[in-house]
């Protein structure tokens, strides 16, 4: 997880707590934003770290199959099942049960998972009797569960069991200055992994990442800088505007942040376009340099002591850009 903008390190914060907790956590967000990725990290910074981390895709389990897949089925309970399969409950035992796009699951497979939460107790199918298990829940969603159970597509009393803790994920539009360090990072997995070289973005393409919609978030932006890094012919990536970003919509844009700053005043509208330009400065010269103060001051020309009050002003942390 990687990220400067204020809007990051709040959710960052929020999940260092939830991580300390045991109650259930629903986790919402646009594709592509990290919900898993934010799971895991509750998980590997809670008590069960040293237990199994178990994620399931709801998406992808037939109706038929949801009680066979959680609770597991002894040997003989049906006709192909030749061979006990404990489940994935069982198989996170004391550790973290995920179930990301819970909004799919069906009204039958709702009502197994809301009896099972009630209490914890299962019985795989085939056996006598029934088992306890000690796992933590946490679920995912792309939907808003709130409005699908207002619109009776899900479960209200589900909702209430598993919205105990509650973490909204920022899509990767509001957390300006983030793309930048996230491109730069992908480009630099890229170069280990594919080994062709360092490579950057041109200047024009850095001057839109942080005005385009991202509607598939992180993930499209992860995608879109593996695809560049392996077509660019040099060491420099110039990436034209995405087709979405177009004429019209830019100038939609530029009206509105005309109208935003003619309701500022100078001073205000002087300060932000400041602030905005210094910590996209202070990102570049720190990824070129790899996270080297000493070396990103000597880039811009600065006085090593000034260029990390600067550091200091915007509460950048220069381990984000170490290699």
């Amino acid at each position: 997880m990687m990220g400067q903008s204020q809007v990051f390190l709040e959710t960052l914060q929020l999940v260092e707590k939830i991580a300390h907790c045991e109650a259930p956590v629903l986790i919402e967000g646009e594709t592509g934003t990290g919900k898993e990725l934010v799971a895991r990290a509750i998980h590997y910074g809670s008590n069960r770290q040293k237990y199994p981390f178990v994620p399931i895709n709801c998406g992808a389990i037939p109706d038929l199959l949801v009680e066979n897949e959680l609770f597991g089925h002894k040997r003989g309970a049906y006709t192909d099942a030749q061979s006990d399969n404990p489940g994935l409950i069982s198989q996170a035992q004391q550790g973290t049960l995920f179930l990301d796009e819970v909004d799919t699951l069906t009204p039958k497979a709702q009502v197994t998972l809301l009896r099972f939460l009630q209490d914890q107790l299962y019985r795989p199918l085939g056996a006598s009797g029934t088992q306890a298990a000690n796992v933590r829940i946490v679920v995912a969603s792309n939907a808003d569960l709130i409005q699908l159970a207002e619109q009776g597509v899900f479960r209200m009393d589900l909702l209430f069991r598993i919205k105990i803790m509650y973490l909204k994920l920022p899509p990767l539009r509001q957390r300006k200055g983030d793309v930048l360090l996230l491109a730069n990072h992908f480009l630099q997995v890229c170069a280990k992994r594919y080994g062709l070289g360092e490579k950057q973005l041109h200047p024009e393409t850095i001057a839109w990442l942080d005005q385009y919609h991202w509607p598939g978030n992180i993930r499209e932006l992860e995608n879109m800088m593996s695809r560049e890094y392996l077509l660019a012919g040099s060491s420099l990536i110039h990436i034209e505007s995405p087709i979405s970003f177009t004429k019209e919509r830019r100038q939609v844009h530029d009206r509105r942040h005309s109208i935003s700053i003619i309701n500022t005043s100078f001073n205000e509208a002087k300060k932000q376009i400041i602030t905005n330009f210094e910590q996209c400065y202070l990102v570049e010269a720190l990824t070129k340099a790899h996270g080297n103060v000493s070396k990103a001051a000597k880039l811009v020309g600065k006085e090593r002591r000034a260029f990390g009050k600067l550091l200091k002003k915007y509460g950048m942390d220069k381990k984000f850009y170490c290699q």
